[in-house]
């Protein structure tokens, strides 16, 4: 079948309420509020945190005050889920589609990409009159025609493949000698040379960007998606230091003085928030693309294990620990502080809620939204919401493998169960660290997972559009010919912010 087939299989106009098992989510009768309302958003997304990486949700070691209080101020989803690796949440995000099912089946190997049939979530907001923004990371294809800045965003500051220093797989040859600090990013259609810390960088970008649209009175939709705390584990001596004081390993220091450094450009964005009197208007969105990393470490020569919820996994795991994780939604005066929602959802919802909440105008033929606008347990948080089956799969097989890889590392969630590996069964109600195998006690739900996940995957595989497409060499990757190119041509010009925001000033958690 032909793939626009395949995306595109019905035409329609209007939000349906599109989910994995078919059945449709019931209304909040108080929903019309929010529906239409149009806030502004910002989203922030964080790279490799998990559940355990705040202060907020149990770390002892971690000071997290500024997310700790955007947490208070939040409804929160509590039982909330993405992928287990970057790019494949970061497609569903844009999409409102499971990874697979937009080509997206790994991180690297053009493997990565996005599909161009996709309506993307940037382009359903400028249909709403919004102005789009991107600071961070993309990592959804570097080809021309994949950049965000093709894709529905206005302003883009962004590393290329999936983090920055992975030259080989993508990024901008200079950032491997300096990672992390200085870089070479593309600014719109430009290669720049910046200054500073990037987690620092991309909150500079994104709070100008933003009190220009406020400045202009402009809706708009700022997508701060930062390659933090991914990877190598660099931060700023002054946030690495009181754990190599405490006696933690150089990883360890390094992964959580990036996490303090979120924490406190967290605190910065709030307050300019706060004193541009737009807290009122504007949805703020914290989440984290998939489970933690570096999940044990050393304190003082000896071996630990960090703090991760009490959940089996990380990155890279089908377990719970790869794909529970946090999502907090502040909108003060509007959404309720303090509350928590213990439906299931996932990222997969992103899209229908974004699309509701602006009155986006879709076009009559794009693809499914398999996700469920989440507008009615915002309004209520003990609205009526079925049951569901989630599906998870690591990808990233080798060329040639992915029947083969079918049930290695995959797993169907619903509200009580988590089947994983095709074979394991646990009760999450009653076991959320996934301690016992009760799937001898249980056979029938085994059977019921086993039986949706085949169909998932048979109506997955016609869409993994990217398989088989050869390994692209460092010197051929498009960023890297497009820096030589510049760099021949007219050279890489400096970036600096109109203003730079003191982040040494601030504690948003003492402003209200």
């Amino acid at each position: 079948m032909h793939l626009l087939k395949l995306l595109f299989p019905i035409a329609t106009t209007m939000l349906a309420p599109f989910m994995a098992n078919g059945a449709a989510p019931a209304q909040s009768k108080d929903i019309d509020s929010l529906r239409g309302s149009q806030p502004n958003i910002v989203f922030v997304l964080t790279d490799d945190q998990g559940m355990g990486d705040l202060a907020c949700l149990g770390n002892q070691v971690l000071r997290t005050p500024n997310i700790d209080r955007l947490y208070e101020q939040s409804t929160r989803l509590t039982d909330f889920h993405v992928s287990p690796t970057c790019a494949p949440t970061r497609s569903a995000l844009m999409s409102g589609r499971p990874p697979f099912q937009v080509g997206v089946t790994h991180t690297i190997r053009q493997r990565e990409r996005m599909a161009l049939e996709v309506h993307t979530l940037p382009q359903m907001l400028q249909s709403a009159d919004y102005a789009t923004g991107l600071f961070g990371k993309w990592h959804l294809g570097d080809d021309e025609a994949y950049l965000p800045q093709n894709r529905g965003f206005d302003e883009v500051l962004m590393h290329g493949a999936g983090g920055i220093g992975q030259v080989r797989l993508g990024d901008f040859p200079p950032n491997a000698e300096n990672v992390y600090f200085d870089n070479v990013l593309l600014h719109n259609d430009t290669i720049v040379q910046t200054k500073g810390y990037c987690t620092d960088v991309f909150f500079q970008a994104a709070l100008n960007w933003i009190k220009q649209q406020h400045e202009s009175d402009a809706r708009y939709f700022a997508y701060i998606a930062l390659n933090a705390p991914h990877g190598p584990l660099v931060a700023p001596e002054s946030y690495t230091q009181r754990f190599i004081d405490l006696g933690y390993d150089e990883g360890t220091a390094g992964r959580y003085g990036m996490i303090e450094n979120i924490d406190d450009n967290v605190g910065l964005l709030m307050q300019k928030l706060d004193d541009w009197k737009a807290m009122e208007n504007t949805l703020v969105v914290f989440m984290t693309d998939n489970g933690g990393t570096h999940l044990s470490g050393r304190l003082n020569g000896k071996r630990i294990k960090h703090f991760n919820f009490h959940m089996r996994g990380g990155k890279n795991s089908p377990y719970e620990g790869g794909t529970h994780v946090p999502a907090f939604f502040r909108w003060k005066g509007v959404l309720d502080e303090g509350v928590d929602i213990d439906a299931l959802t996932a990222h997969l919802d992103f899209y229908p809620t974004v699309a509701e909440l602006v009155g986006a105008k879709l076009p009559e033929r794009m693809q499914l939204l398999d996700g469920r606008s989440l507008l009615p347990l915002l309004e209520n948080p003990n609205a009526d919401w079925p049951d569901r089956e989630l599906f998870v799969h690591c990808g990233r097989w080798n060329d040639g493998s992915m029947e083969a890889e079918k049930y290695q590392k995959c797993a169907v969630r619903t509200e009580r169960w988590r089947l994983v590996n095709h074979s394991e069964l646990f009760d999450i109600t009653a076991d959320p660290s996934e301690t016992t195998d009760v799937a001898a006690e249980h056979p029938e739900v085994v059977g019921r997972l086993r039986s949706a996940y085949d169909q998932w995957w048979e109506s997955a595989v016609p869409l993994m559009v990217n398989e088989g497409l050869p390994t692209i060499r460092a010197d051929e990757q498009p960023l890297a010919k497009r820096y030589q190119q510049q760099l021949a041509e007219q050279g890489i010009p400096p970036w600096e912010p109109a203003q730079r925001f003191d982040l040494s000033s601030h504690t948003f958690s003492q402003t209200e």
